[in-house]
């Protein structure tokens, strides 16, 4: 986990200094000011930056982690030691990164390192959540029970991204063979039809085919400023995503798209039931769990929705009222979870409400695929079909031409006759 140093004020004025590991800066900046202080400097420290080396090259998928908390819990629930099963399912993962993390992790845990604490030095491996649930496993003395919790929310992720991805792939193809349709007919059909129409002596072309000509004459001599424009947008876009201000604007730009921004919703509802359900049910308490669940939940906008629900419960409050007043859970989920603090199984009610949501998810991807496919053979069509009227506007006007041409000739040899 990233490492800050921060400077504060206290009530009295006094100014304080320290250091402390959080998810993001903005996360650290709420704690403190929860704790009564004004921040006046915030910034993540050089051994912060440092103590994140990844294990190398490579990246660790959800299946290997899946795979690897399964086994580790097997083992610790069989009674093997930490270091002998460390040591073991590193020897034989499949992930080349993973195992050198494991060996470094292993080290660490034979000096007398906690595991939390060895895992921690990964934040890209190991999120947040993992570092919690493992933490309060440890404390607990009930490992082996996070571990099975943690794989039980690996392959419940992963199965909601494999129906994302796979509702995405078609549409995704489509769009690839219609650029690259659009592309060749401009590049290599085009100018051979630009040659005849010279050839023939059309001066004027229509309007469709001038795009077109225009378009292809682009391609041909200056696609590099194509290119150029492209990237430069991508990287301002990658850029404007990494401040404060640009993550929020994407961030709510997601949950306001057409249709898109609806499934956005659900998922965001569905990760942040099952991540605090996982918590809660490890014996995380409330203030953590939320905590981690707003780093985890992937949307600036419900991650300070969650992160303002939770200062309200550190006052006192109940959980369901601020979830309300935000706007960003609908009254189902905040009627569940009323009903599930009220009755002190919070964590089964988050459990349905992720089920709940993930088959919303799935309904919602399968009418959106049944949906797509049509429209997308339709823009497919259009694009071929424009080019096509384009090229064969210029040769019916040279018909026409012909034909009016050859019938004032034989009007003309009548009247001499």
């Amino acid at each position: 986990m990233p490492v800050f140093q921060y400077t504060v004020r206290d009530a009295t004025g006094a100014v304080r200094t320290g250091t402390s590991e959080a998810e993001n800066q903005e996360i650290l900046k709420r704690r403190l000011q929860e704790q009564g202080f004004t921040v006046s400097d915030l910034k993540q420290t050089a051994a912060g930056r440092k103590s994140n080396p990844g294990g190398g090259w490579g990246r660790v998928k959800l299946n290997d982690l899946s795979i690897f908390c399964r086994q580790f819990s097997t083992m610790i629930d069989a009674g093997v030691s930490l270091v002998r099963a460390l040591d073991v399912l590193g020897e034989q993962t499949q992930n080349p990164k993973l195992r050198r993390i494991l060996q470094d992790i292993q080290t660490e845990v034979e000096s007398g390192q906690t595991l939390s604490k060895a895992m921690s030095k990964y934040p890209k491996v190991f999120n947040n959540l993992f570092i919690g649930l493992i933490r309060a496993g440890e404390v607990g003395g009930v490992l082996e029970e996070s571990l099975q919790r943690l794989s039980h929310f690996l392959e419940k992720d992963m199965e909601l991204r494999r129906k994302v991805k796979a509702a995405l792939t078609y549409p995704s193809i489509v769009v690839v063979v219609a650029i690259l349709i659009v592309l060749g007919l401009c590049t290599f059909i085009v100018p051979k039809f630009v040659e005849l129409f010279r050839d023939l002596g059309v001066k004027e072309l229509p309007w469709m085919t001038q795009f077109l000509v225009d378009f292809s004459d682009f391609l041909k001599t200056k696609w590099y400023i194509g290119i150029g424009i492209i990237v430069a947008l991508w990287l301002a876009i990658k850029y404007f995503g990494t401040t404060k201000v640009g993550r929020r604007v994407i961030d709510r730009v997601k949950l306001k798209i057409p249709v898109f921004g609806k499934l956005g919703h659900k998922i965001c509802l569905a990760r942040f039931a099952r991540t605090l359900s996982t918590l809660l049910v490890s014996g995380v308490p409330i203030l953590q769990a939320m905590e981690t669940v707003a780093g985890t939940v992937g949307n600036e906008i419900i991650s300070e929705a969650i992160m303002n629900a939770r200062a309200r419960i550190r006052e006192g409050d109940r959980i369901n009222d601020p979830l309300e007043k935000s706007k960003m859970f609908p009254p189902m989920v905040v009627h569940m979870i009323s009903i599930g603090e009220e009755s002190g199984a919070l964590d089964q009610m988050l459990s349905k409400i992720a089920e709940f949501y993930e088959g919303e998810v799935e309904a919602q991807l399968q009418s959106l695929t049944s949906a797509i496919e049509p429209v997308m053979i339709v823009f497919l069509g259009f694009c071929v079909g424009f080019i096509v009227i384009a090229m064969f506007m210029p040769l019916i006007q040279v018909i026409q031409n012909l034909t009016d041409g050859g019938g004032g000739n034989d009007s003309a040899a009548a009247a001499e006759g």
